[in-house]
């Protein structure tokens, strides 16, 4: 069995536009606890982040206190919306779940982010089967991996973890089949 833990961040600086870089809150800095203590006992033998700074920071104590390097991989970034920060995001959010492949004009569309992430997700069972793995992610990224292998997991599902910031979802794998999901919430 191979265990997937994808973490989603912590509460971030929305105050800063630029993705790569935003930070997390002084909130997302103290919840990154929860993280540590929810991953503690779960026998962790690698930890992998997307590229981005809060999505590596929310589990960055874990690794730390466990000794073990984040290894990161860029297709586990979220999904790119447009060059410009979007004042009607519930719209635009909506709008995407609704039509998998609208995307703004340098955007991404939700089925090019699923894609993105299940081959990422494949290839991290190819090289850690039977092994547990601890995933820095974000809310829409994982929301389409979670889609991906439970289509009930639709706008509705996505708008309930909207304000879940973190929140961790066990994948279960025997072999390349995913036999479980868990949701944890972290409150």
């Amino acid at each position: 069995m191979t265990n997937l833990y994808f973490v989603r961040h912590a509460r971030p600086n929305y105050q800063n536009h630029d993705d790569l870089t935003r930070e997390l809150t002084a909130q997302g800095l103290a919840d990154r606890k929860l993280v540590t203590a929810f991953l503690w006992d779960k026998q962790i033998d690698v930890v992998l982040s997307s590229p981005y700074k809060r999505a590596f920071d929310t589990i960055k104590e874990f690794a730390d206190a466990k000794s073990l390097d984040i290894k990161l991989i860029n297709d586990f970034r979220e999904r790119k919306i447009e060059s410009v920060w979007i004042d009607d995001f519930e719209g635009f959010c909506k709008r995407q779940w609704e039509d998998f492949d609208f995307k703004l004009s340098d955007g991404e569309s939700l089925r090019e982010v699923q894609k993105r992430n299940i081959s990422a997700l494949k290839q991290v069972l190819k090289v850690c089967s039977d092994k547990n793995v601890v995933i820095g992610s974000h809310g829409t990224a994982l929301s389409t991996i979670i889609n991906y292998f439970d289509a009930s997991f639709d706008y509705q599902g996505f708008q309930k973890i909207r304000d879940l910031m973190p929140w961790i979802v066990q994948f279960t794998f025997q072999g390349d089949s995913c036999v479980n999901i868990q949701k944890h919430n972290l409150y």
